[in-house]
């Protein structure tokens, strides 16, 4: 679903020489400052919640980007073993929970081989700072919620698909259940993405409504197969130039729109500043205050 004015625009870009690529594989708050995120372009999405100030994908992360004044969120989720769907990055909870000390002998503590009773007990606050002890794996219900409450948006992200089949469809039933499969929600507050394309073109079939991104960096030849079914193209910041995003610009998504380009994950002023004179539309951040800062004043 692209324009032939797309397809020789990108030949455009081809003509002086092939550019080669990679390719993919509860408790009381501060009040909300106001809310920037919409009026920024690039946007700035708070990676796993505002990550360098709270800790990842937990409800504290997003109250930290709430309280920063940004909109736009990104999270992560991954499925029990009893079949509750939960926040986290990782495939194992090692990392960002104490279950080691909780279950000692359940090594290599996969998310898949734990109800969510059991890890609702583990802490996953208190490996990133003594301030946030006592902070929960939230499931993706809990998420949800409280995005709502926080009047956020959200860049949600399928995490490893293929360990847990059928996990769109019940993500998606989630979203609805809370509310966040309606038109206006739809419209301009969700984008799901993944590292798969089968499961972004799954997402697409169940919900050809849904804004779809595509995490990877696909070759420019790649791109008309990848516009059938995914409305971003979201990238590595090293992985990409002016001509790859004016490449994407240059062809239209599955819902007639120029493909879109959320680039990840730029922490620092400089690289904010580079990946915004490439012309993208996203740049998802572990510090988002940084990267606001640094395109305002460029």
């Amino acid at each position: 679903m692209y324009a032939r004015a797309a397809a020789a625009a990108t030949a455009a870009l081809l003509g002086a020489g092939a550019l080669v690529l990679p390719t993919a594989p509860a408790a009381a708050r501060t009040p909300a400052a106001p809310a920037a995120g919409d009026h920024d372009r690039p946007l700035v999405v708070a990676h796993r919640g505002a990550s360098a100030y709270a800790p990842e994908n937990t409800l504290a992360a997003i109250d930290k980007a709430r309280d920063m004044g940004f909109r736009w969120v990104e999270n992560d989720v991954q499925r029990t073993k009893d079949g509750e769907l939960v926040i986290m990055h990782d495939d194992n909870l090692k990392r960002t929970t104490n279950v080691e000390e909780v279950f000692p002998g359940r090594s290599p503590w996969k998310v898949k081989d734990f109800t969510a009773a059991e890890i609702a007990k583990l802490d996953a606050g208190s490996w990133f700072s003594p301030k946030y002890a006592g902070e929960r794996v939230p499931t993706l219900a809990q998420y949800m919620r409280r995005v709502s409450r926080n009047h956020q948006k959200l860049v949600f992200e399928f995490k490893k698909p293929e360990l847990y089949p059928g996990i769109e469809k019940q993500g998606l039933r989630v979203l609805r259940e809370t509310g966040w499969l309606d038109k206006h929600h739809v419209k301009s507050k969700l984008v799901i993405q993944s590292f798969s394309a089968d499961s972004v073109k799954t997402v697409h079939k169940l919900r050809p409504d849904v804004k779809t991104g595509f995490l990877g960096t696909p070759s420019i030849a790649d791109l008309p197969a990848y516009a059938e079914f995914s409305d971003q193209i979201n990238s590595t910041h090293t992985s990409i130039s002016t001509a790859y995003v004016a490449a994407i610009h240059a062809f239209k998504g599955p819902h007639g729109k120029p493909l879109e380009i959320f680039t990840w994950t730029v922490n620092d002023a400089a690289n904010a500043r580079r990946a915004a004179s490439f012309g993208v539309d996203g740049i998802i951040t572990n510090t988002p205050d940084v990267v606001r800062k640094a395109l305002r004043d460029h």
